[in-house]
């Protein structure tokens, strides 16, 4: 990302792709060079002004993150490992040279994170209670018992079916917005949210990521790690931004030794390398297969 940006900001400055892979990307992303790491930020650095969001909103209010550990009970616990040994099979067995193909890597890595959401989610006929469910639905009582207002997000629309299946079932009334949801019809949703209709708002995180003020809730939660932090953290500052006059809390729920914990000690590196270089501009490279089976091994 960070040399398409700048073949078109200062085309020739990195150099080719490839160059720039050899010279800085596979040094920085995986190796740890400083050497390598700063040579590229002294490149870049007459072209990045940053100002930060506290620098530029200075009455905003304090935003703390929670991060909620659960435990897999011993059904899911099974079922987990179930999915991640099947997984492994298929992608150690699948390749036809012997290595495994990312594409499948990534869909069993899908898998896992489906099954840390809810069972239903990979076993459409599975009885087993959901951690994280029910976990969700004691925080949302929490809250609403509180007086807050909460923002939901999950990647994953039918994870947003099951939430809003227990509020159904609860009697909880909520806005839902996800990537099908016409144009004029989103307008009107935030409005009424915005406006005091309901208490809670379900979005899946790439519909709401970006372009909506929410500044009426004061709660975060979102359900399930997603690959880029900053995808995450757009999603939040939909509270987080300027009009909104209550400190804002973000909770992430994570399923305890598992694929999601791996995930997020991805998001830790990918904010250090950012810090390191460009003062929290810009993202890690992508993970090579390798790493990626890495996860799968030990998730």
């Amino acid at each position: 990302e960070l040399w398409n940006l700048f073949r078109f900001i200062n085309p020739g400055l990195l150099g080719s792709l490839e160059s720039f892979q050899t010279r800085f990307a596979t040094p920085v992303e995986r190796d740890g060079e400083a050497e390598a790491r700063d040579h590229l930020k002294r490149l870049i650095a007459p072209f990045v002004l940053r100002r930060t969001k506290s620098e530029v909103l200075k009455e905003l209010p304090d935003r703390t993150e929670v991060s909620r550990r659960l435990e897999l009970s011993t059904d899911e616990r099974a079922l987990y490992e179930a999915v991640r040994r099947e997984v492994l099979n298929e992608v150690e067995e699948g390749g036809g040279d012997g290595e495994p193909n990312r594409m499948r890597v990534l869909a069993g890595i899908m898998r896992l994170r489906r099954t840390c959401c809810h069972p239903r989610l990979v076993a459409p006929t599975s009885e087993i209670t959901a951690t994280k469910t029910t976990a969700f639905m004691e925080l949302v009582r929490e809250l609403l018992e509180g007086g807050h207002r909460a923002l939901i997000f999950s990647q994953f629309v039918d994870h947003l079916s099951v939430l809003r299946e227990q509020l159904d079932q609860k009697g909880i009334r909520y806005t839902y917005l996800d990537g099908g949801t016409p144009l004029i019809e989103r307008v009107r949703r935030v409005d009424a949210f915005q406006a005091g209709d309901t208490d809670l708002f379900l979005i899946s995180l790439r519909a709401g990521g970006t372009g909506l003020n929410l500044t009426s809730a004061d709660y975060v939660i979102h359900m399930d790690p997603w690959w880029n932090p900053a995808v995450e953290d757009q999603a939040s500052d939909r509270a987080h931004r300027m009009g909104q006059t209550r400190p804002v809390t973000v909770y992430r729920l994570l399923m305890a030794n598992s694929i999601e914990e791996k995930i997020m000690a991805l998001h830790e590196r990918k904010r250090h390398l950012a810090d390191s270089l460009l003062d929290g501009v810009g993202e890690a490279a992508s993970l090579t297969v390798n790493e990626l089976m890495g996860l799968l091994r030990e998730a």
